[in-house]
């Protein structure tokens, strides 16, 4: 039987920040089903969390920026790092609170692509008590899933967030209204800058420019209601596309795939091993590098 059920109604905060505080092990594992339109607001945590969900779709910002994150995906986020979690449909979250000490942690939040074995490596974790993590066949699932996120690669579904009020007040409005087209002349005219400025403003704060920034949230966007069965055509329209084949060019040049592709079903999920033949009395070491004994 699972050590780890899932809570039908989140825990009191302050609950939920003892357990993780007081975790008897390098993992401790909390699994909670959330629904539709549950914001946590902003918070943060002692330990590093790895945010993923079985079944629906979530919103991570953070005051860098969004993130947004389908059952293919998960976030990495740092220890202390302030954030907040936005469900977008009914949520199965099956999260990962990491010890800090654990080697090759991430020090800024990122999105990692969830392969059939990270899957399975995470929801092995979920069964085990924090304890269990420390020592022998607990220990190694550690190790083989923090070796299997550094080969995963990252994926480009992050929105950053400038600090120039002007342009959080343009940024906003983007996110509030995705198919809205008005160029940095109409939105310079509304917050009192120039184009020029606002261009140059856009690029040294966030990293991109103008246009690239706003086909992010646009695709950003849409996610959430792909994940919920909506059809392309109909997508495509609300988040400011003029046909439905300029957005699957968009989305594929982004992520590689076209919107069916990518929320088809994966494959079958990989079993893992975990029977006792691993001893119980290993401690708990980072996994050697290739090539190094």
């Amino acid at each position: 039987m699972p050590h780890t059920l899932a809570h039908t109604r989140p825990l009191p905060r302050e609950v939920l920040q003892r357990r993780i505080k007081s975790a008897p092990g390098p993992v401790q594992p909390y699994a909670c089903d959330y629904p539709a339109g549950w914001d946590t607001g902003r918070h943060r945590h002692i330990r590093t969390q790895l945010v993923f969900a079985t079944r629906g779709v979530m919103t991570v910002s953070t005051p860098a920026g969004w993130w947004v994150v389908p059952p293919q995906l998960a976030v990495w986020i740092p220890a202390r790092l302030e954030h907040a979690l936005l469900m977008h449909r009914a949520v199965k979250l099956r999260t990962l609170y990491l010890d800090e000490r654990l080697p090759r942690l991430p020090t800024e939040p990122r999105v990692v692509n969830v392969s059939p074995l990270l899957r399975e490596l995470i929801l092995r974790l979920m069964e085990l008590p924090a304890e269990a993590t420390a020592y022998g066949a607990g220990a190694r699932l550690v190790a083989v899933l923090l070796d299997e996120l550094h080969e995963e690669r990252t994926m480009p579904l992050h929105l950053p967030e400038p600090d120039d009020p002007a342009l959080r007040r343009i940024c906003t409005a983007l996110r509030d209204d995705p198919a809205n087209r008005d160029d940095l002349a109409a939105w310079g005219q509304a917050v009192g800058a120039s184009p020029r400025t606002l261009a140059r403003r856009f690029q040294a704060q966030t990293g991109m420019g103008f246009a690239a920034w706003r086909q992010q949230a646009r695709l950003l966007a849409a996610l959430p209601m792909l994940a919920a069965g909506r059809p392309v055509t109909v997508v495509s329209q609300e988040v400011g596309y003029e046909s439905p084949s300029a957005f699957i060019a968009a989305f594929r040049r982004s992520l590689g795939v076209s919107p069916g592709r990518y929320f088809s079903p994966r494959p079958a999920a990989i079993e893992i091993d975990t029977s006792s033949e691993w001893s119980t009395a290993d401690r708990y070491r980072p996994a050697p590098r290739p090539g190094r004994p």
